[in-house]
């Protein structure tokens, strides 16, 4: 018996127009919190025309996904399929995001996080002081504040025992969506970094607190397991706007693109403008739409690229960096500015020895942009749910606002620096650099030592409170 081998490539489909009146994609929460802060429907969230697509699928096409935003559909054909759909009248481009057969036989995949050096802790603190010290997020929650009220998505490739480790509370999971051709379930064994990604935001045990543990989160997976593709930045645009049509308040997303299998599709510094490529419009779009998008700056300081990868380059953002609990830079972590000179990343958050538990249940301690990520996104949460009436861009200015680079930002390594959650919460920068006539919450260096007073009493990065 003979067997005829059918290559199907993915091929992005962007269409000409819209239906002239539709209903927006939008659910009841997404349409309560637009009209909370004045925030108008618009063409961008009307779907893509039902015929359009009726019509590529007699065309032979397999519709992966659709983008309102964008305004197209992520497709599975053969090329001359591709070739006779691009003949059709409302077809503007098609675009080739995924090949069977790869051009390079060098994998671009991306590296898991190495192994961090392991960290002694004294009896009377948890392993997480630390990192949440260093940026004051302390006070908040002994206010009461743990992200309480506030929808998070976290989006990453796949979420290992999420669904069944006690360190989470099952009850705030309200879903998960997969927009990826990957045949594993999402709890499955591919998904070890998202899990670590949730925990640092969810987790809580008796040695381990999450940034914003009282938050309710939606779990999306966009990164495919065995290619690495322009596909998966459509697959992240597919997954922006269902966390806009769901109301999330904060998308985070430790993932990153510049090199992919195919030699050809490799973007360049120029690419990273926040206008090229259709994930970073989108990041963009969502932050227009009322969400607050947080994306890690990337993980390539130490390496010849150096750069920020696509969707850290977006606009109205927040791009994160990682610093160690002292709040020095970590070598690797990726450098800006934007192609276009807009100060990259934002802000910073520990993601050098970054304390996370792992599909087993166990704390581990991991290097990577990916986990000061999800850190900034629970500040966020737990910030947003003390000040429930600001909306995201007021949020997004308070953390930038409160950093402790603020007022000299580096373009290249910090951005605006380490956020001060209790200062973001007041509303106003309180770090200084001597303790004489300190406010209610400031940061200071002795040494090589960060300390932070907080009620009149000395604390250092592990929370402890020492004599002075």
């Amino acid at each position: 018996m003979n067997f005829l081998l059918i290559l199907l490539n993915t091929f992005f489909v962007s269409f000409a127009d819209k239906p002239v009146q539709a209903t927006p994609a939008l659910s009841p929460r997404a349409v309560e919190q637009r009209a909370k802060w004045n925030i108008a429907t618009d063409g961008l969230d009307y779907p893509v025309h039902a015929a359009y697509l009726d019509s590529l699928r007699q065309h032979g096409a397999t519709i992966c996904h659709t983008s309102r935003w964008m305004n197209g559909a992520t497709c599975s054909m053969t090329d001359e399929q591709a070739a006779a759909v691009a003949q059709l009248p409302f077809v503007t481009a098609v675009e080739a995001t995924r090949l069977d057969r790869q051009g390079s036989t060098v994998s671009k995949r991306r590296s898991m996080p190495a192994e961090a050096m392991l960290t002694n802790h004294a009896l009377d603190e948890l392993p997480t002081d630390a990192q949440l010290a260093l940026y004051n997020l302390q006070p908040l929650h002994e206010l009461g504040y743990h992200g309480q009220g506030i929808l998070i998505t976290v989006c990453d490739g796949g979420f290992t025992n999420a669904n069944t480790l006690g360190c989470f509370r099952q009850s705030q999971e309200l879903g998960h969506f997969d927009f990826t051709d990957d045949i594993t379930d999402m709890y499955g064994y591919t998904g070890v970094h998202g899990t670590m990604c949730l925990s640092v935001i969810s987790a809580q045990t008796e040695q381990y607190t999450g940034a914003a543990t009282a938050a309710d989160y939606y779990l999306m997976r966009s990164e495919e397991a065995e290619t690495e593709s322009p596909k998966e930045m459509d697959n992240l645009v597919a997954a922006l706007e269902k966390a806009d049509s769901l109301g999330t308040n904060i998308f985070t997303v430790s993932l990153g693109y510049t090199m992919f299998d195919n030699d050809e599709w490799t973007l360049t510094y120029d690419a990273l403008d926040g206008k090229t490529t259709r994930a970073s419009r989108a990041a963009h779009i969502a932050a227009r739409k009322g969400m607050l998008v947080c994306a890690a700056a990337g993980n390539d300081g130490d390496k010849m690229w150096e750069r920020l990868s696509v969707p850290a380059d977006a606009d109205s953002i927040l791009t994160v960096g990682a610093v160690d609990v002292q709040g020095v830079i970590g070598s690797f972590s990726s450098h800006g500015p934007s192609a276009d000179n807009r100060v990259k990343p934002d802000v910073c958050a520990v993601g050098v020895n970054a304390t996370v538990m792992d599909t087993n249940g166990e704390i581990v301690y991991r290097h990577g942009t990916s986990f000061a990520t999800p850190l900034i996104a629970g500040l966020a949460a737990t910030l947003w749910s003390a000040l429930p009436d600001e909306n995201a861009m007021k949020i997004r200015e308070l953390i930038i606002r409160s950093a402790d680079r603020y007022q000299n930002p580096d373009a290249r390594q910090y951005g605006y620096g380490i956020p001060d959650a209790y200062a973001a919460y007041l509303g106003r920068t309180t770090t200084v650099n001597s303790t004489a006539n300190a406010p209610a919450t400031v940061k200071f260096m002795q040494g090589n030592a960060l300390y932070i007073i907080r009620g009149g009493k000395i604390y250092d990065t592990m929370g402890r409170m020492v004599e002075h």
